[in-house]
């Protein structure tokens, strides 16, 4: 096990990390799904106990995931935010201290169901917000999975997981990469997103991350 995995899309080399991105190393280019900041503020604005802090520690989660990869542009799959009611003065004001602490870092959102639920970003937050199907070359950039004739989709929504069964019966149930023929799945980034048991077939790439590892599982050993 390591801290990534290379993989090859679209004859296109990229490298999954286990701080849950995808790597384009010839355009500098990182892409992450379902951050879902201020859902901790969203969740005890409707009476649910939670602790406080996932938007901080999502954010420098972020920051730390930028610096391993050095890259240039970030690419969000959907979902940057939870609920309007998580957009409080706080988290808010932590997302534009972000964006002002990584001016050079050109960042590209993709409209998710959760986008549209929360409204358009306010303030000088620096981000191109461009819809569904979104080409850059060879890749599509979608939030739902979907194959599109343009090319290979990037999606996310998701939040794929798989479980792994041991020989005494064990059985974990971990976050994981998705990579099928048509298009590939990330890992919800974001605290608090829970996942979905996905059934990848014999010809599929599945990716685990377990902590700060990531390791290739075949289908047999994936229930």
């Amino acid at each position: 096990m390591s801290q990534s995995h290379e993989v090859e899309l679209a004859g296109e080399r990229l490298i999954a990390v286990a701080g849950k991105g995808l790597y384009w190393p010839s355009q500098s280019t990182l892409f992450v799904a379902d951050v879902h900041l201020g859902k901790d503020s969203a969740m005890l604005a409707t009476g649910i106990p939670v602790p406080f802090g996932a938007t901080t520690e999502t954010l420098g989660r972020l920051t730390q995931i930028l610096h391993q990869t050095n890259a240039q542009k970030l690419v969000l799959l959907g979902d940057l935010w939870h609920a309007k009611q998580g957009r409080s003065e706080r988290a808010y004001g932590e997302f534009i201290q972000w964006r002002e602490d990584h001016p050079d870092v050109e960042v590209v959102l993709v409209e998710g169901n959760h986008d549209v639920k929360s409204g358009r970003l306010t303030g000088n937050v620096r981000i191109e917000e461009v819809a569904e199907k979104t080409l850059l070359h060879p890749f599509v950039l979608c939030h739902y999975p979907q194959e599109d004739p343009s090319g290979y989709v990037l999606a996310g929504h998701v939040h794929p997981a798989v479980v792994l069964e041991g020989s005494g019966r064990q059985a974990i149930k971990l976050p994981c990469f998705w990579f099928g023929d048509k298009y590939g799945v990330l890992p919800a980034f974001g605290e608090f997103t829970g996942c979905a048991t996905v059934s990848p077939n014999s010809r599929d790439q599945v990716l685990v991350v377990a902590d700060s590892r990531i390791f290739s599982v075949s289908c047999s050993t994936a229930a």
